[in-house]
C-alpha cells in the first residue's frame, strides 16, 4: 500500500496538504484545476520536491529522504524527456541509470519493452524520426525497463490527439494488467479518468483528497469536483 500521511508542501505562497491510502495495484487519476498542485504532489512522491512535513510509505517502507533513483517509482513526465542525440535503445537504456552501460540482459529487456509497446526494430531510430505517438511509446518503454511497482504519469499524453490518447491509455492498461503496478496519473481530462481510473485524487483549494470508486464519483461528483468539471 502507498500511504500519504498528512503530507504538507509549501513553496512560497503555494501550499498543499495531502492524505491518501492507495492499495497496491490500484489505478488512480489525479485531477484538479491548473496550478492546484497535481504535478507538485507526484513530484514529491517521486523525490523531486521535498515536503515540509508528513510521511510517505510504500509497503511500510518510508520514502521520505530516499533519492529519486532508489524509490519504487517510475515517473513519466509530460514531455517524455527523450534525448534527441540518442537513439531509441539508448533513450530506453537510461531507465537502468545514467552512465550505465547496458548488459546483454539489459539489451534483452530493451527489446522486450519495445515489443510490449509495439516498436520492435526501432532500436536505432532517433526521436526526430518518430511520430508523437511513437515517441510516447518509447518513453513508456523506458519506464517499463525500470520494473518499479509504482508508475507515475504526469500528463504524458497531453500533446497527443484524441485517437492517439485513447491508444496510449489502452497500452497503459495492458501494461498494468501484465505487471500489476500501481498507477497514479495526472490528467485534466475526465475521459482519461473514465477510461482507466478506479479511484480519483482531487487536488483543489490546497488539499489533495482521495475519492474512492472513480466511476461512481464521476457520475455524481461532490461539489468541489463538480465545480472543476463544470
Amino acid at each position: 500500500m502507498l500511504v500519504i500521511d498528512d503530507l504538507r508542501i509549501r513553496q512560497g505562497a503555494f501550499w498543499l496538504n495531502a492524505d491518501a491510502s492507495i492499495p497496491a495495484g490500484r489505478r488512480v487519476v489525479i485531477m484538479g484545476p491548473s496550478g492546484a498542485g497535481k504535478s507538485t504532489l507526484v513530484a514529491a512522491l517521486a523525490g523531486f520536491v521535498t515536503p515540509d512535513s508528513g510521511r510517505m510509505t510504500w509497503q511500510g517502507q518510508a520514502l521520505d529522504g530516499m533519492p529519486p533513483a532508489t524509490r519504487p517509482i517510475a515517473m513519466l513526465f509530460q514531455d517524455g524527456n527523450l534525448f534527441p542525440h540518442l537513439n531509441v535503445a539508448q533513450n530506453i537504456a537510461l531507465g537502468f541509470g545514467r552512465g550505465a552501460k547496458p548488459s546483454p540482459q539489459n539489451q534483452d529487456q530493451i527489446g522486450a519493452a519495445l515489443a510490449q509497446v509495439g516498436l520492435t526494430g526501432f532500436e536505432n531510430r532517433k526521436p526526430a524520426s518518430l511520430s508523437g505517438g511513437e515517441q510516447s511509446r518509447v518513453a513508456v518503454a523506458r519506464v517499463l525497463v525500470m520494473e518499479r511497482p509504482i508508475l507515475v504519469l504526469d500528463e504524458p499524453f497531453a500533446a497527443l490527439g484524441p485517437a492517439m490518447r485513447i491508444e496510449m491509455l489502452a497500452l497503459v492498461r495492458k501494461i498494468l494488467d501484465q505487471t500489476g503496478a500501481t498507477l497514479l496519473m495526472v490528467s485534466h481530462d475526465p475521459a482519461d479518468a473514465h477510461a482507466i481510473a478506479e479511484d480519483l485524487i482531487l487536488v483543489a483549494d490546497g488539499r489533495a483528497v482521495l475519492l474512492p470508486d472513480a466511476q461512481a464519483v464521476l457520475a455524481d461528483p461532490p461539489p468541489a469536483l463538480a465545480t472543476y468539471l463544470g
